[in-house]
């Protein structure tokens, strides 16, 4: 990577969801330092990465309805299948779901995985497990998202961790939304499932990191192997 490149990816946009905790941060930093001077730089180094933790960097979304674009940055943490969330009224049999985890360190803003007509937005309170692991997706707080896209509904399911207690939803149902297009954010480290109909094959593997609303997570018709990989 490039050092222009490097620079587009860390000075980019703050959303305006962090201003109101960049500003606590920074109050908070000043009050602590009038009394004790380490305290200032500790609490600098924290605001700093607040304002890194609310970046929204532009992105570069293929557009091809054939393609599943990841919802956010970070790691594809389970790639196979499950039984979607009941609440979404998708199916009692398995689909194939794809997970991205995100660390305090991932840019948290959520996209669109595909384009289509918001049909369904359900809220479900519960737990706050550690977001790596499977039973998070059943038991934790969430939020799900169905896109009645052009091959078939395609779920997203915004998925609270261990740290984060907040998730955010701007979209509503019955609106359209575009591949790639913000939908919400999640405060402080969590997970997105994505589910998908049959006929779309996965094209990532565990490990993968993931770039929100430009990695292909899976494609329509393409051979439903599982995809090579090398580690070097």
């Amino acid at each position: 990577m490039s050092l222009v490149d490097s620079f587009r990816n860390t000075l980019v946009p703050i959303h305006r969801e962090g201003y109101p905790f960049i500003a606590g941060f920074a109050g908070v930093t000043v009050v602590l330092g009038y009394f004790w001077e380490p305290l200032f730089w500790i609490g600098l180094i924290l605001t700093a990465w607040c304002i890194y933790f609310y970046r929204d960097p532009q992105r570069v979304t293929p557009t091809d309805d054939r393609l599943v674009i990841s919802p956010a940055d970070g790691i594809v943490s389970a790639v196979g299948p499950a039984v979607p969330p009941r609440e979404l009224n998708l199916s009692e049999r398995e689909m194939t779901r794809i997970s991205v985890f995100m660390n305090v360190f991932s840019c948290h803003i959520n996209r669109a995985p595909v384009r289509g007509r918001i049909t369904t937005i359900v809220h479900k309170p519960g737990k706050f497990l550690n977001a790596e692991l499977d039973k998070a997706s059943s038991e934790n707080e969430r939020n799900g998202v169905v896109i009645d896209s052009p091959n078939g509904q395609v779920a997203v399911v915004q998925i609270a961790g261990l740290v984060a207690r907040r998730i955010v939803c701007w979209v509503d149902e019955n609106n359209s939304i575009s591949i790639g297009e913000r939908f919400g954010l999640i405060r402080f480290g969590s997970r997105l499932d994505v589910y998908l109909p049959e006929g779309f094959a996965p094209r990532v593997a565990v490990g993968q990191t993931a770039v929100g609303g430009e990695s292909v997570l899976a494609e329509f018709g393409g051979e439903p192997s599982a995809p090579l990989v090398r580690i070097s």
